[in-house]
């Protein structure tokens, strides 16, 4: 292995270990870092999810980290809840779900050991969740919890593509360190393989790419 070619994989195992903590002990810095390593596009990549997600019924996310797209469900008027494992994040999600005078819909556990009841959801959504979206637990107990006909969105990656210095700078960050998936790559072909028919679209934005899983469980015969 040259030298060339273990530079990636040692940033990467770096970046998998950063990840890990800012999910967790670094959790305060993580909207800040989301913003930042994506040129200021986290939150439009995020939103794109919104476009696949069935207007009415009862939702779940997987993995809400600091709970935007939470919110922004919740404004929409939707009926969302949320599952994240991480306890940092789950406080940062409960403190400023104290502004509205509710408690937060959210709950700590995790994605492969859900803790509702089978077809409690019309849609389940999840937003650049880390590998644990893949696991076959995962995937059966997103099977489980959905109800015949519902809806699963997985936004799995994206990445920069504008032409400004620091989309540029962005983007070559996100190839060097593996971060711009493959459309038809290992996590797409896992998911894809899943009981629930998922289809894959390539989002182009202005200035972004963004990948989506979407499929709905099929009906009961």
């Amino acid at each position: 292995m040259t030298a060339h070619s273990l530079a990636p994989r040692l940033f990467g195992a770096f970046l998998r270990i950063f990840f890990e903590h800012l999910y967790t002990t670094l959790a305060w810095g993580y909207d800040f870092v989301a913003w930042a390593s994506s040129a200021g596009q986290w939150d439009t990549w995020r939103a794109t999810a919104l476009d696949w997600i069935p207007d009415r019924g009862r939702l779940l996310e997987l993995g809400p980290g600091t709970g935007h797209l939470l919110a922004a469900l919740r404004r929409r008027g939707r009926s969302a809840v949320a599952l994240e494992r991480s306890p940092q994040m789950v406080g940062i999600v409960r403190r400023r779900w104290k502004k509205t005078g509710e408690p937060a819909p959210i709950a700590r556990g995790l994605a492969q050991a859900q803790p509702f009841a089978s077809g409690a959801f019309d849609s389940v959504v999840s937003t650049f969740p880390s590998e644990y979206i893949t696991d076959a637990d995962s995937l059966a107990e997103i099977h489980r919890t959905l109800r015949p006909g519902g809806r699963l969105v997985v936004v799995t990656a994206a990445w920069p593509v504008g032409t400004r210095g620091l989309d540029r700078l962005a983007g070559w960050l996100y190839r060097f360190t593996g971060q711009a998936l493959d459309p038809d790559g290992p996590w797409t072909r896992a998911l894809r393989s899943s009981i629930i028919p998922l289809k894959v679209e390539t989002v182009v934005l202005p200035r972004g790419v963004v990948i989506v899983l979407h499929g709905e469980k099929p009906q009961e015969r």
